[in-house]
């Protein structure tokens, strides 16, 4: 099992400012948070060894510690069929300045995308956010906070104080959202933040939501303090 500690250690003492998408999601799961399954390969060949392994159609991403910011570079490509394509999208991605490996993903199937994270106040502490995910975060702005330690009271209040609420509800022939395994997720984020004061922001987007309402995180990003 990854030790959280380490990957925060080993980050700071090569003079990273975040955790890149892996690493993220790996401290993470450590704390019980559900990632999406996902391997990190070194090449092209590699990745569609472990594509095969994960099963088509995968996700395949530009990972890299200059990575932050994959989308905007063109680094994301979804719902890869096949060897030709894993091929063809894996040599360009190991193009684009700053990318040191691929990260093959399970492409998870859902309509919904939430978002949830931590920032760290100077007066208040470290701070939990919830809302609507995806593209739909900077552009509705739909997010609520609250200030860590959280209750399951406070995870659930959260939940009902964004606009879109009945995005928790059934969907389209989806489950609608387990609020329970939700709730703990917001919980453990704060409760992470509360633990680590090395980490200055928790960025879980898109929090995807299965067809059988389970959320999973698809991406992540962590934020170290200067």
């Amino acid at each position: 099992m990854t030790d959280p500690k380490s990957l925060i250690y080993n980050a700071k003492s090569s003079g990273r400012k975040a955790l890149n998408e892996y690493e993220a999601k790996s401290f993470l799961a450590a704390f019980g948070v559900p990632i999406c399954r996902e391997i990190l390969a070194s090449s092209v060949d590699a990745a569609f060894a472990e594509a095969v392994k994960i099963g088509f159609p995968v996700v395949l991403k530009a990972s890299g510690e200059k990575m932050a910011h994959k989308t905007e570079a063109g680094g994301v490509v979804l719902n890869v069929k096949n060897e030709l394509e894993i091929r063809s999208e894996g040599q360009r991605l190991l193009e684009i300045p700053g990318c040191e490996a691929l990260l093959v993903q399970e492409m998870i199937v859902g309509a919904r995308e939430l978002v949830c994270g931590l920032t760290r106040d100077h007066s208040f502490g470290p701070s939990v956010m919830f809302g609507l995910g995806g593209i739909l975060t900077e552009t509705l702005k739909d997010t609520v906070f609250r200030i860590a330690p959280l209750t399951m009271y406070d995870a659930k209040d959260m939940m009902s104080g964004i606009k879109a609420n009945t995005i928790l509800q059934p969907l389209r022939g989806e489950a609608a959202v387990d609020t329970d395994l939700l709730a703990k997720i917001l919980i453990t984020v704060g409760e992470i933040g509360l633990q680590f004061e090395s980490i200055a922001e928790i960025d879980i987007n898109p929090l995807k939501i299965c067809r059988d309402g389970k959320p999973v995180a698809v991406d992540a990003l962590i934020v170290l303090t200067g």
